[in-house]
């Protein structure tokens, strides 16, 4: 009632509708003036002196889902156009990156204890003719059929006979295990095509943009899209030794010999970490066909995982926020083999042998500490290059004289983040009404598409 009945509520409903909804939004204030260099000229001004609280809300850009619904799916499309133009071509990429040999790879963890699984075709979890017990006295066989849902799924046969040192530590080096994999797959394409493997930067070029998702068991898997440029980059052809299935083969004999060693610690010696036995490679089409996927699906998933937090098939493996001390580790509304991964964090972070892994600050990412998406360099575009784009569109072209040189001077100050209870609900109807503009526009090209999220 008291925002409606203010008399700037109409402009407070446009700034939040500029946001889409956003569910935590970030209150600036301050001012923006654009001078001509030579004149002293004020070309355009801005200034929140006349906004609502005198403050302008700007999206809080929160990848997560679960965090803010609205900037999560603007999150999900940049991520589509920046796979894709890797994929395509497009955003300063040339369209020949269609001809190059190109990959889409699942690489998995290896296993570190049996678990129940929800088989998609309705098998059962780990059924056994004889029923057998581990040193716990828990069976070591499960006759149910877990549904994707279910509670029990992902969690370990037998919590005491799990390696949760292994998985945590894992998950600390999945980083510098797929960084040995980019080298060794190019080190294997230089020794199968007969070039010296340091000579390979004069042949090829190897980009890449993966997406880490985490698993029903709480355990990161990557999908990846590889592509082999020549030396020069995407605009230049590969080499003619540069195929598919060359590639393909490169990835498998990698992902088999790298090998990641754990610092040593007395308490449990030395580890040698690899990747697991599942590992998926396919060949990429512009189309799809019977022995490739297509550019545009291959986007998408990566897009959809992309605003995932550690959550799992409506199952929380992890928070989205930092864990500040033990306790919050037991009062976390996780499964209990969350908890005893995030506990496993915590207790090899104390130990000095691990402590350049800070563990206790990814504790609440169940110890993984990489970003959700990263990409080679010169794969495609980036995600501050989207943003610029999409901030030009939304505020249309501004017109200045021909020549003319610029100087734009900004002074802005954070006053907080939010809504209130009562805004926090107009909000939400926004970001629902963006949600069925979107679906109109899918269904209706003549519809059209809500400014700003079509770039």
């Amino acid at each position: 009632m008291r925002l409606a009945n203010d008399p700037k509520f109409p402009r407070w409903v446009e700034q939040v509708t500029a946001t889409g909804g956003c569910a935590h939004p970030i209150h600036l204030t301050g001012w923006t003036t654009t001078r001509d260099a030579a004149t002293g000229e004020i070309l355009s001004h801005y200034s929140t002196r006349d906004e609502p609280g005198e403050r302008l809300l700007v999206r809080c850009r929160n990848r997560r889902a679960s965090v803010c619904p609205s900037c999560s799916r603007l999150h999900a499309g940049d991520t589509f156009h920046l796979v894709r133009a890797g994929l395509t071509g497009g955003k300063t990429v040339p369209p020949t990156v269609r001809t190059h040999p190109r990959l889409f790879v699942t690489l998995t963890a290896p296993s570190f204890g049996p678990v129940h699984r929800a088989a998609p075709d309705g098998q059962r979890c780990r059924p056994r003719r004889e029923r057998t017990e581990c040193e716990h006295g828990r069976p070591q066989s499960c006759p149910r059929i877990h549904a994707q849902d279910d509670p029990q799924a992902g969690q370990p046969l037998c919590p005491a006979c799990y390696d949760y040192t292994a998985h945590v530590l894992w998950h600390a080096h999945a980083g510098e295990l797929w960084s040995r994999l980019a080298r060794a797959v190019r080190r294997y394409l230089a020794t199968s095509a007969g070039v010296p493997q340091n000579h390979f930067p004069r042949h090829a070029r190897l980009s890449f943009a993966k997406v880490a998702e985490y698993q029903q068991r709480a355990a990161i898997h990557l999908h990846a899209v590889i592509r082999l440029d020549g030396p020069q980059g995407p605009g230049d052809s590969p080499p003619p030794w540069g195929t598919a299935q060359r590639l393909i083969d490169a990835v498998r004999g990698a992902a088999r010999r790298v090998l990641v060693h754990t610092p040593y610690s007395p308490a449990m010696g030395e580890l040698a970490l690899r990747w697991g036995t599942e590992l998926d490679a396919r060949p990429l089409q512009a189309f799809g066909g019977p022995d490739g996927l297509a550019d545009d699906a291959v986007a998408a998933y990566v897009a959809k995982y992309v605003t995932k937090g550690a959550t799992t098939t409506g199952t929380t493996t992890g928070l989205d926020h930092r864990i500040r001390d033990a306790t919050d580790i037991d009062r976390a509304p996780v499964t209990p083999h969350a908890r005893a991964l995030m506990l496993t964090c915590w207790r090899l972070g104390g130990l000095p042998e691990f402590a350049h892994l800070n563990l206790q600050a990814s504790a609440h990412t169940l110890g993984y500490r990489g970003h959700i998406l990263t990409k080679s360099r010169v794969y495609s575009t980036t995600y501050a290059k989207l943003r610029v784009h999409r901030a030009e569109y939304e505020r249309g072209a501004v017109e200045l004289p021909a020549g003319a040189d610029v100087i734009t001077e900004a002074n802005w100050r954070y006053l907080g983040s939010g809504h209130t209870s009562g805004a926090a609900l107009i909000a939400a109807e926004v970001a629902q009404s963006h949600v069925l503009s979107r679906e109109f526009a899918r269904e209706d090209p003549a519809h059209g598409v809500m400014r700003g999220e079509a770039k």
